[in-house]
């Protein structure tokens, strides 16, 4: 696979990457500061949070599992402070809790695994290419991702 570079002629996207697990954190930091983004990371749900609330990030990658406030947690927290915040969302669990979009209000949802660096860099560049034009998702109440959280 070969990686792409981000966009020379715009200013680079800045990313928030959010996970518990140190390893994790630096490989995809890495990664993704390689192909050009300006990457900030976060320990935790609530360390994410007060960064994001002092400075604007493109994109939000989380983590769903992490003590205290989990991925699915922080994503209502950025939506209620900015609505078309772009989010991907990375577990090890999306088969066994039936993480979707739908019920974590992630724009993605990606499984960790040994496969995981195609998809993400594809859901990274998706999800930027559009980051003027891209317009707010539709409202959807809490109660409603609540009730379907791990339906499958």
């Amino acid at each position: 696979m070969r990686l792409q570079p981000a966009a020379q002629s715009e200013t680079p996207a800045e990313i928030l990457l959010v996970d518990d697990n140190h390893h994790g954190l630096i490989a995809r930091k890495t990664l993704l500061e390689e192909l050009g983004y300006v990457v900030t990371t976060a320990k935790s749900g609530e360390e994410a949070f007060a960064l994001f609330e002092t400075r604007k990030y493109d994109l939000v990658i989380t983590d769903h599992k992490m003590p205290r406030m989990s991925g699915a947690d922080l994503i209502v927290k950025v939506r209620r402070v900015q609505p078309a915040a772009r989010v991907i969302m990375l577990s090890g669990f999306v088969d066994g809790l039936g993480l979707t979009e739908e019920n974590t209000g992630a724009d993605a949802v990606i499984a960790k695994s040994a496969g995981e660096i195609p998809h993400l860099l594809r859901a990274v560049t998706r999800l930027l290419s559009g980051r003027i034009m891209r317009k707010p998702p539709a409202p959807q109440s809490r109660s409603r991702r609540t009730r379907t959280f791990g339906a499958r």
